[in-house]
């Protein structure tokens, strides 16, 4: 949606939600969201408030990731919590005032965890790091431990074999493909290892630093971005966490920054969660085989000109390390 025509649309939204005079005076796209989450400010007799919108991406049935009104479901059941999230101010699924379902939610001061040479997050003590790094998985424990009856939107749990099998068509797209040639035995390894008796729950589906929003004195505002959120295999998300941080899973000639190492990770989320933490390295080794495909089909996109993105090439360098640290976490 083009930003002249949100700002109409927004004017007789909020008109409709405040009392007396109401002007907005600023819409921008939000980054990282392509193009479908902005933030505005309305002016209103008692001041000026700022927001975050989201709207589903244009042109697509609003199922599944798509469907915004699954986060919806699960920041409501974190109100009840104190998990650091951004609580639901408006949703609805009435397509009079942006012709879509919707949410919207405080427009957050700050910044995701940053931690590149020359991002903010590098300048971080080791001290501080761990308690960011305590904080946020104290946080995923606590999302992990909400009842999932809050959540019947969200539908039935995600089998386990199915979060292997679904990434075969991808798999199938992916350039490169010499680069993902363990990708057939890694697959059979996790089917056949699949663990027994783990916990379901509400999982965020990408759990990372770059969804870890921070104040400015490096205190955890919120976890952010949940799109993929479901019902599944929580532990999921602490294999995800533990792989972008994984040194191990990636191309050392294109180093990336890791945050704290997959074993704090593993100590601090076991800290909070006060339960049994079966086969994590299952859990790791799917995320590395999941990423590797991610990696590969989007490298296909890009140099297709379906979703340009220069990044995916120096990230595409990984596909080999990640799916060799698969299989190395498996055995």
């Amino acid at each position: 949606m083009e930003l002249s025509e949100l700002e109409q649309r927004l004017l007789p939204f909020c008109q409709a939600r405040y009392r007396g005079s109401v002007k907005i005076t600023e819409v921008i796209t939000m980054p990282g969201h392509a193009g479908f989450a902005y933030g505005f400010k309305v002016a209103h007799d008692q001041g000026e408030d700022a927001w975050f919108i989201r709207l589903p991406p244009p042109n697509v049935n609003w199922v599944g990731t798509a469907d915004v009104l699954r986060q919806v479901a699960v920041l409501n059941a974190l109100d009840g919590t104190d998990v650091p999230h951004c609580s639901v101010r408006w949703s609805g699924d009435d397509l009079e005032w942006f012709g879509c379902p919707y949410f919207v939610v405080p427009w957050l001061q700050g910044d995701v965890l940053r931690l590149g040479p020359e991002d903010w997050g590098s300048s971080l003590t080791d001290a501080q790091l761990l308690e960011f790094g305590r904080q946020a998985m104290s946080a995923l424990a606590k999302v992990h431990q909400v009842d999932t009856a809050q959540v019947s939107y969200l539908g039935d749990p995600v089998p386990f074999a199915d979060d292997v099998v679904r990434w075969d068509r991808f798999y199938e797209k992916a350039a490169e493909p010499q680069r993902l040639a363990a990708v057939p035995e890694v697959r059979q390894r996790l089917l056949d290892t699949i663990p027994a008796n783990a916990p379901v729950g509400i999982f965020h589906g990408d759990f990372q630093t770059a969804n870890l929003f921070a104040t400015a004195d490096a205190q955890l505002a919120a976890l952010i971005d949940w799109e993929l959120t479901g019902i599944g295999a929580t532990l999921n998300d602490l294999g995800w966490i533990c792989t972008f941080s994984d040194p191990l899973a990636w191309d050392r000639t294109a180093p990336r920054p890791h945050f704290l190492t997959p074993d704090i990770l593993v100590d601090l989320y076991a800290q909070a969660y006060a339960g049994e933490l079966p086969d994590i390295n299952w859990y790791r080794a799917l995320a590395a085989y999941k990423f590797a495909i991610i990696s590969g089909l989007n490298l296909s996109l890009h140099r297709r000109g379906k979703r340009v993105d220069e990044t995916w090439e120096t990230t595409a360098l990984s596909m080999q390390p990640l799916v060799e640290r698969a299989l190395n976490l498996l055995a």
